[in-house]
This record gives structure tokens, sequence and C-alpha cells, in this order.
């Protein structure tokens, strides 16, 4: 089992997310939490990839074709650490 944790500002951005949204990311947690990254890759409806530049380091997922969850992966520690919930924009951090 994998430990997620979100970032505080997660909760902000989850309440105005539309519900198809919200429901895909439960949906998402159930599988990074069961089977962790490795799991999310093997679905290819999430578009798992690890991201460059300034988020190198960091993974992106897709909820659907707009919205994306970023999040990081500690490697000596079995945690998700969700970065952020929102519309396809990496510019801002």
């Amino acid at each position: 089992m994998w430990q997620i944790f979100e970032h505080k500002s997660v909760a902000k951005q989850l309440k105005s997310l539309p519900t198809d949204i919200l429901k895909r990311y439960e949906k998402w947690k159930d599988v990074i939490g069961l089977s962790g990254p490795v799991g999310v890759k093997q679905i290819r409806g999430f578009h798992d990839e690890a991201l460059t530049g300034h988020w190198q380091g960091y993974r992106s997922s897709r909820l659907n074709r707009q919205y994306r969850v970023i999040y990081f992966v500690e490697s000596n520690q079995v945690q998700i650490k969700v970065i952020r919930v929102s519309a396809h924009d990496y510019n801002r951090r």
C-alpha cells in the first residue's frame, strides 16, 4: 500500500473541480494507493508521464483532456505527494 499525502492547497483546488473530475481523481487515488506509479502507468487512460523543466522530478497523470494531477514519488519511502490538481498549466507553480 502506498500512502498518499495531499499538499494543503489541493483541498482548495478540489472544491472548485467539476464532479466528474473529482470522481476520476478518487479513482486515480485508488489505483495509485494500491499499486503505486507502476499501476497508474498500466492504465493508458491516465497517460502518466515524467515532467521536465521546472517540474523535473514530478509526474503527471491525466484526469481528462484538460485536468491533470501532478505528484512526486519519494524514493526512500512508499509515499505519493500530490502537489496540484488543476487545468493543464504547468507554467505556474
